[in-house]
C-alpha cells in the first residue's frame, strides 16, 4: 500500500460544531499500522495541539503508520471561539464530535490534565451510545478529573471567588505567559454538572496514568483518588518522583510512548 503524503505544516481540517470552527490535524494509517488502534490526543486547559507531547505522539504515529488525531477546543489554538465562553460541556461536545467524525475503529485516548477529565467523560458518552468498544485504552497524564471543583475552586483567593460569583469572571495571572486568563462562573457551574468522582468511573478499557510527584497543579494524591474510582478497569499508575505537571522532558515523552505501545 502506498504511504499517504504527510505535510505537518498543512492547513488544519476544520469541523463545524454548533457554529464553532474546530481545527483538527490527522495522520492516516496504512499497511500494518491500520490494524492497530489509532491514537487521539486530548489536550489540557489553555493548551493547544502544538504542544511537545502532542507533536511527539504525531511523530510516533507517522513513523509507525498509525492513525492519529489532535485538535484544538474552541477558544484554544487554531480553533475559533472566545475562551471565556468555554465550559467542560462545550469542550466535551467538540471532543465527541471530532472523535466520531474523524476516527474509525478502536482508539487509544491520550488525555493530558483537563484532557484526562474529558477522556473519561468521552468514555461515558460513548458507553451511552453502546460504542464503548471504540476505546482500546487510555493513557492519562496528570489527569485533572473534576478539577474545577476539587482542585481549582478551593485554591482561589476569597476575592477571586467573590468576583466570579458576583461579576461572572476573574482574571487569573498565568504562570506560563504574561497575560492573565479568565475564569468564569459558567466554567465552574458547568463543571459541577460533569463531576465524576462521586461514584464509579469507567473507561471500559485499560488505563495507564502518568503522574509527576512535583506537580503543583494536579497533586499526585489526586491520581490515587482516580485509581480508587476506576475499580472496574485495569489500571497502572506510574508515579514520577521528580516529574512536574507538564511531563514533557525526553524521559517523560519516552514513558508516554511506552505506555501507548503497551496498550496495543
Amino acid at each position: 500500500m502506498t504511504k499517504p503524503k504527510y505535510d505537518p505544516e498543512r492547513a488544519p481540517l476544520t469541523l463545524d460544531v454548533a457554529g464553532r470552527a474546530i481545527a483538527c490535524r490527522t495522520v492516516e494509517a496504512y499497511g500494518a499500522g491500520a490494524l492497530q488502534p489509532g491514537i487521539v490526543w486530548l489536550g489540557g486547559f489553555k493548551s493547544d495541539m502544538r504542544g511537545s507531547k502532542a507533536l511527539a505522539l504525531e511523530d510516533y504515529a507517522q513513523a509507525h503508520a498509525r492513525a492519529f488525531l489532535r485538535f484544538d477546543y474552541s477558544g484554544h489554538g487554531e480553533s475559533s471561539g472566545d475562551f471565556r465562553e468555554g465550559t467542560i460541556g462545550r469542550w466535551l461536545e467538540e471532543s465527541l464530535f471530532a472523535f466520531r467524525a474523524l476516527t474509525v475503529g478502536p482508539q487509544i485516548i491520550v488525555g493530558s490534565s483537563m484532557g484526562g477529565w474529558l477522556a473519561m467523560l468521552l468514555a461515558r458518552e460513548l458507553a451511552r451510545r453502546n460504542e464503548q468498544t471504540r476505546i482500546a485504552g487510555m493513557v492519562l497524564i496528570a489527569p485533572a478529573l473534576d478539577f474545577t471543583q476539587d482542585l481549582m475552586w478551593p485554591e482561589l483567593p476569597e476575592e477571586a471567588r467573590r468576583a466570579i460569583e458576583t461579576e461572572g469572571v476573574w482574571l487569573r495571572p498565568s504562570e506560563y505567559g504574561p497575560e492573565p486568563y479568565p475564569l468564569t462562573r459558567a466554567l465552574f457551574e458547568d463543571g459541577r454538572r460533569h463531576l465524576l468522582l462521586g461514584g464509579e468511573v469507567r473507561a471500559h478499557a485499560p488505563v495507564h496514568i502518568l503522574q509527576g510527584m512535583r506537580d503543583e497543579s494536579v497533586p499526585w494524591r489526586h491520581a490515587l483518588k482516580i485509581v480508587e474510582h476506576l475499580a472496574a478497569d485495569p489500571v497502572v499508575l506510574t508515579l514520577i518522583r521528580d516529574g512536574d505537571h507538564r511531563l514533557s522532558r525526553p524521559e517523560d515523552i519516552a514513558r508516554l510512548i511506552a505506555a501507548v505501545e503497551a496498550i496495543a
